[in-house]
């Protein structure tokens, strides 16, 4: 199970592109797999919004953002590989298959 903290997370895409809907469609993959409480996750569209983009320093699409728990953590691509996406945002799996913080 997770932690009781509660996970922020910020999908950063460009537009509704092959690979921006691979990774949206992945991420909640994730989330309905493994983060089933103390979820919130943003989409960002940056062509709408680029003000936002610009704030937070993405260089590239799709990166997604996780703000909390700290530290903030990003990885960038379409999100396939489930495994590392978990890793690189410090969510890793236990041995039964919950997420251990």
């Amino acid at each position: 199970m997770l932690t009781s903290e509660r996970v922020v997370l910020k999908l950063y895409i460009a537009g509704a592109t092959p690979r921006s809907e691979l990774a949206v469609h992945n991420l909640r993959q994730i989330r309905a797999s493994y983060i089933h409480e103390n979820f919130d996750l943003l989409i960002i569209d940056v062509l709408e919004e680029p003000q936002q983009a610009e704030d937070a320093r993405i260089l590239a699409t799709p990166t997604l953002v996780r703000e909390a728990p700290p530290p903030q953590r990003r990885i960038i691509g379409d999100l396939s590989d489930r495994e590392k996406v978990l890793r690189a945002l410090n969510l890793g799996l236990s041995s039964g298959g919950s997420l251990v913080g």
